[in-house]
């Protein structure tokens, strides 16, 4: 994060696209490990001890809840994104109107259609996904994002090795 408030700092607002553009990149295949284990979530849960009963129904609810997975990849991103140029009206507008999406999907999905806790999954995927449409529309449209908009594709290729000398760490440190 500090990496990305430099940039910003120096007004090097094309370098903050680039990160961006290379975070999406690199997280993405990271969420292919995650939607192993959630799909092995039921015998997982079963080897640890849980009921085999409640770990069928979680291992359904993480199934459906794969595609979430990869919004909220892209999502992080593109919050930190906004964060790093002060851009929060837009992110809270944008975040009012997922919400907006979100409870009447989340009603229709889960109690009208009867699917449930399956229902209640896919409303999170679908929220999700709206809300990293929205914010992509924004980035690549509005005027007060011109100036991070990426040149070369080669920038965002070459910035990935950087990007995961500083992500790897930070995460066993999170971890």
């Amino acid at each position: 994060m500090s990496r990305v408030w430099g940039v910003t700092g120096a007004m090097q607002y094309q370098k903050l696209g680039s990160y961006t553009y290379c975070a999406i990149i690199s997280t993405l295949p990271i969420c292919l490990p995650v939607c192993l284990l959630w799909m092995y979530m039921d015998k997982l849960l079963v080897l640890i001890g849980q009921d085999p009963q409640a770990a069928v129904v979680a291992c359904r609810y993480s199934m459906w809840l794969i595609p979430a997975l990869f919004a909220y990849a892209i999502l992080q991103s593109q919050v930190r994104f906004f964060q790093s140029q002060n851009l929060v009206l837009p992110m809270l507008f944008i975040s009012l109107a997922t919400l907006c999406f979100h409870v009447p999907v989340c009603w229709v999905l889960v109690f009208k259609s009867g699917l449930g806790n399956t229902g209640a999954a896919m409303a999170i995927s679908f929220s999700y996904w709206y809300n990293v449409i929205l914010l992509g529309l924004y980035m690549r449209y509005s005027s007060s994002c011109e100036k991070t908009r990426i040149l070369y594709l080669n920038d965002v290729i070459l910035s990935v090795k950087e990007f995961f000398q500083f992500a790897i760490p930070s995460a066993v440190m999170a971890w």
